[in-house]
């Protein structure tokens, strides 16, 4: 089972960038995909950003022009750069396995400590 590790977050001022990175302890190529999840005080976790194996990519619409997600199949790392943040924004993100179902994409797996993204107004 491959450990998945985030990093990156922190404090920002609205507008500004930060980039995520989640670091796996073995190969990524294992998984069909990886996706990034967040989850803000008081509210559902929801799914931000998800890349496969052959590099599509799908985002919430709150981040679609926002966000990258991407990944370095030989570092072992998948990332999310943020740009343009909102305070709507702050959450503690997490990344995990994901998988389809129904035209659907699901966390597979436990999930780590995550990361905190603070965004000022």
């Amino acid at each position: 089972q491959v450990q998945l590790v985030e990093s990156g977050g922190g404090l920002v001022q609205a507008g500004g960038s930060l980039r995520l990175s989640c670091a796996a302890s073995g190969s990524i190529l294992s998984f069909n995909a990886l996706g990034w999840y967040r989850q803000a005080p008081g509210k559902q976790r929801e799914l931000v950003a998800i890349i496969t194996s052959g590099d599509s990519t799908n985002y919430a619409d709150s981040v679609k022009g926002r966000f990258t997600v991407s990944r370095d199949n030989a570092k072992n790392t998948m990332y999310l750069q943020m740009n343009s943040l909102k305070p709507e924004d702050t959450a503690v993100y997490y990344c995990i396995q994901a998988a389809s179902f129904l035209r659907h994409w699901n966390p597979v797996g436990s999930w780590g400590q995550g990361t905190q993204v603070t965004v000022s107004s």
